[in-house]
């Protein structure tokens, strides 16, 4: 027993004294401040005499974390979560009525691109990648509602990339600081916009406009390599 807790301690101690480059795994934890906004309405509505057409997402702050691997000396694999907290908004022409606090929750996975090798003190990087966007609102505030019997507002979940760059500053091999901007559309929902029609073929379909929920994201915090 004291002979494999030796050989446990050995190979960490050892992990930690791994050169840069020889370090595969890299995890970090950022906080920040998220920029959003939300999606205009397929239909108007009018409630309690007031004209409602959009649904907006207001900003607010957030924090993550990201855990990545070294597939090269600058390519990396990464899972990115993030969490922004936020509130929901109905508003018109004239008026807006806050519906409920709700958190958004990012997740996704990245090709990182290092364009500085990994024994480097400052590393530029940029990424992108595919993943889902789940929204988890809380219980209504002051919604004029159509419904008296409805008192909370459903979580939903869509597709979303994500895309940015940054910099991370080691001020030791293992430890280093990371600033990054971040952009994640979300798709939400496609509206009609027209038809279109073949000149050869004859045939005509409707064509799609799709709406995205955009969340222009900056954030700063600590990055670890093992």
């Amino acid at each position: 027993m004291i002979g494999r807790q030796i050989l446990v301690a050995g190979t960490l101690v050892g992990a930690l004294a791994a050169p840069a480059h020889a370090q595969k795994i890299e995890a970090s934890i950022t906080g920040g401040y998220t920029f959003s906004e939300g999606v205009e309405a397929s239909e108007t509505r009018i409630i309690n005499g007031q004209i409602f057409d959009s649904l907006d997402i207001t900003s607010g702050g957030s924090w993550g974390f990201t855990v990545g691997y070294y597939i090269t000396p600058r390519a990396e694999v990464e899972f990115l979560y993030s969490r922004q907290f936020s509130t929901f908004e109905a508003s018109g022409p004239s008026t807006s009525v806050e519906l409920a606090d709700v958190s958004i929750d990012n997740y996704h996975g990245n090709f990182v691109y290092n364009f500085a090798a990994g024994d480097s003190k400052f590393i530029p990087f940029a990424f992108g990648g595919l993943g889902m966007t789940h929204y988890s609102p809380g219980e209504l505030k002051n919604l004029p509602v159509v419904n008296p019997l409805q008192s909370s507002i459903d979580g939903e979940t869509r597709f979303s990339s994500t895309w940015g760059a940054g910099v991370k500053a080691y001020v030791s091999p293992r430890v280093g600081l990371r600033v990054s901007a971040r952009w994640t559309p979300t798709y939400i929902k496609s509206d009609d916009a027209g038809m279109w029609c073949d000149p050869f073929y004859g045939v005509c379909w409707v064509v799609a406009d799709a709406d995205y929920s955009n969340q222009f994201g900056f954030d700063g915090g600590v990055t670890f390599r093992f």
